[in-house]
C-alpha cells in the first residue's frame, strides 16, 4: 500500500511539474525518495544522488528519470522518477540491440545474391542479371568488386540483358515514421534499403564521404574527393579557396529529392580537410551503381538497361556474398551509434520472424522479445529501432531491468563488447564516450550508451565501483535547453557510482 501511494504522488508531481515551465523540484521529494529508498541502499549514495538531481540549476523545468540497480541482485537501490516514460533518444538501440540478439542470434549474417533468369552460352549471359540485397548494411565497393570477380571467374564476360537491383526484402518504406526532414540527407538520417551499400569501416550505409580540401591557390576552387568514387552523386563545386588567415566555413548540402551535391563557403589556404557523410536519395540505386561500375572494371559487358525490379523465384544464383557476424556489427553499431543499423535490425527481425521486412513487423517482434527479457512493454512506447524519434517513451527503470536481464544471456559478452567506454581512445573501444569520463577511477570502468537529441541526452550501462561493486544504472534528460550541460551531469552521476 506504501508503495503505491508512493508512486501515486511521484506520478502527479511529475505531471504538474511537466506542465509548470521553470519549476525545479526541491529537497521535499528528495526527503520522499532518501526515505523510500534507503531502507533498501545506501543512504549515503541517496542524498549524493538527491543534491546532484534536485539542485543542479541546468535540470530547471527538465525531468531526469534515473534507476540504479545492483547488477548482482537486480535491486533498485535509488529511484528517481523511474517509472516516468521519457524520451530515450539513442538508449532506445539499447533495447534493439537486445531484440536482435534474442531474435537473429550473434552469429547472424546478412546475404547478398547475384541471381538470373537466363543461361550461359560461351561467355555470354543470356538473360538478365539480378542484384538482391537482403539487408547488409556493410556492402563496400571491395564486396561489389568480390562479386564481379566471381562472376569473371565463371567465364562470364558479356551480360545479355538487364542489371536489375531488387531490394524487395523490405518494403519501400525508406525513412521511419518520425524521422524530421532536416535530418534527411544527414548520415544519421540516411535512407534504409535491403541493398544498400557503405563508404567505409563505420558502415554508415546509404552514405557517400564529401571531402573538401584547399586549392592550389588563393581563388582556386576547392579540391573535392567522393567516397567511394561514384558518378551515381553529382558535385556542384562552389567552394573557394582564401587567405590562411580566413576563416573555414564550408556547407555540404544534397537537394532534396535528388543527388546533386552543393558545396559552398570558403577553405584557406593549409587549412585541414573538411568531410562530411551526406546520405544519398534512394540507396538501391547507389548499390547498382556501385556493383556496375564494378562489372565494367571487370570486363564484364552489359548490354541491356540498369534498372530495379524483383528477381523470379525460380532464379539461378551464381554469387553470394555473406556479411560479418551481427556480434561483429554490433561494434560500430553500438559504439558509434549508428541510426541505420538499428533501423535495419527492426526490419529484419520483423521479415525473419513474421515474413514482413517493415518497421511494425519488427517492431512487434521486438516487444515480443523485450517482454521476454522482463521488460513491461506495455509501459513503452516504441516507434522506431535508433531513437531518432521524438515519440518514443521508455522508463528508465525499464531500461535498468533490461541491463539486467541482459547479464543472464548467452549473448551478453557481445552486448557488452559492443558499449562504448568511458575515455578509451581507441574509436572502436570508446565510442562516442571515448572523450569523455578520461580520467581515473571513471576511465575504463563506465560502459554504456549515449543517447542525444535536441533537449535529451541519456546515458545507460554499467559501472564499477572502486569498491569493486557492480552496478547498473540508467539516465533519461528531458526538456532540457542545452543537452550539452546535461551530459556533465551524467558524468557527474557515474563519479559518484564510481567512487562508491
Amino acid at each position: 500500500m506504501k508503495k503505491t501511494i508512493y508512486h501515486i504522488f511521484n506520478f502527479l508531481l511529475v505531471s504538474i511539474i511537466a506542465f509548470i515551465p521553470n519549476v525545479h523540484v526541491k529537497a521535499p521529494l528528495a526527503h520522499v525518495q532518501a526515505h523510500a529508498i534507503a531502507k533498501n541502499g545506501d543512504l549515503d549514495l541517496t542524498n549524493l544522488l538527491n543534491q546532484l538531481l534536485n539542485h543542479d540549476p541546468n535540470l530547471r523545468g527538465a525531468i531526469a528519470g534515473v534507476s540504479i540497480r545492483s547488477a548482482a541482485t537486480g535491486k533498485i537501490l535509488y529511484d528517481h522518477f523511474g517509472d516516468i516514460r521519457l524520451r530515450p533518444a539513442s538508449n532506445m538501440k539499447l533495447l534493439t540491440a537486445a531484440a536482435a540478439l534474442s531474435t537473429l542470434g550473434e552469429n547472424y549474417r546478412f546475404t547478398t545474391e547475384v541471381l538470373t533468369n537466363g543461361t550461359k552460352h560461351g561467355n555470354t549471359l543470356q538473360g538478365n542479371i539480378f542484384l538482391k540485397g537482403k539487408g547488409d548494411p556493410t556492402l563496400l565497393k571491395k564486396d561489389f568488386d568480390a562479386m564481379a570477380a566471381e562472376l569473371w571467374n565463371k567465364g562470364i564476360r558479356k551480360i545479355q540483358g538487364n542489371l536489375i537491383g531488387d531490394d524487395t526484402w523490405y518494403d519501400n518504406v525508406r525513412l521511419s515514421t518520425d524521422l524530421m526532414w532536416s535530418d534527411e540527407t544527414s548520415y544519421y538520417g540516411a535512407q534504409v534499403s535491403a541493398l544498400t551499400a557503405s563508404p567505409d569501416n563505420d558502415y554508415d550505409a546509404g552514405t557517400v564521404i564529401v571531402e573538401v580540401k584547399p586549392g592550389s591557390e588563393i581563388g582556386a576552387k576547392a579540391g573535392t574527393v567522393v567516397t567511394p568514387k561514384t558518378s551515381y552523386v553529382k558535385i556542384v563545386n562552389q567552394a573557394v579557396t582564401v587567405s590562411p588567415d580566413s576563416r573555414k566555413e564550408i556547407t555540404v548540402e544534397r537537394n532534396h529529392g535528388s543527388n546533386t551535391i552543393t558545396i559552398r563557403g570558403t577553405i584557406p589556404m593549409r587549412a585541414s580537410t573538411v568531410k562530411e557523410w551526406i546520405a544519398v536519395w534512394e540507396p538501391t540505386r547507389y548499390a547498382l551503381n556501385l556493383f556496375q561500375q564494378s562489372l565494367s572494371e571487370h570486363g564484364i559487358h552489359i548490354t541491356g538497361k540498369v534498372k530495379t525490379g524483383a528477381a523470379p523465384d525460380n532464379s539461378t544464383k551464381l554469387v553470394s556474398h555473406m556479411s560479418i557476424s551481427l556480434k561483429q556489427l554490433l561494434i560500430p553499431f553500438m559504439k558509434l551509434s549508428n541510426n541505420g543499423h538499428a533501423e535495419t535490425l527492426v526490419k529484419e527481425m520483423g521479415r525473419v520472424v513474421k515474413g514482413e521486412g517493415s518497421w511494425d513487423k519488427g517492431i512487434e517482434v521486438m516487444k515480443e522479445q523485450l517482454s521476454k527479457l522482463g521488460v513491461a512493454t506495455d509501459t513503452l512506447v516504441i516507434r522506431d529501432g535508433s531513437g531518432i524519434s521524438h515519440i518514443d517513451l521508455i522508463p528508465a527503470n525499464e531500461i535498468s531491468a533490461l541491463l539486467y536481464a541482459a547479464q543472464k544471456q548467452k549473448w551478453y559478452p557481445s552486448y557488452l563488447k559492443s558499449l562504448p567506454v568511458a575515455g578509451e581512445k581507441d574509436k572502436i573501444v570508446g565510442g562516442s564516450l571515448r572523450y569523455r569520463m578520461k580520467t581515473a577511477p571513471l576511465q575504463g570502468n563506465v560502459k554504456a550508451k549515449t543517447g542525444t537529441l535536441s533537449t535529451i541526452t541519456s546515458l545507460s550501462g554499467y559501472v564499477k565501483s572502486e569498491s569493486g561493486e557492480h552496478l547498473i544504472f540508467s539516465i533519461l534528460l528531458n526538456n532540457l535547453t542545452d543537452e550539452s550541460k546535461g551530459k556533465k551531469i551524467e558524468d557527474k552521476l557515474c563519479s559518484i557510482l564510481v567512487n562508491q
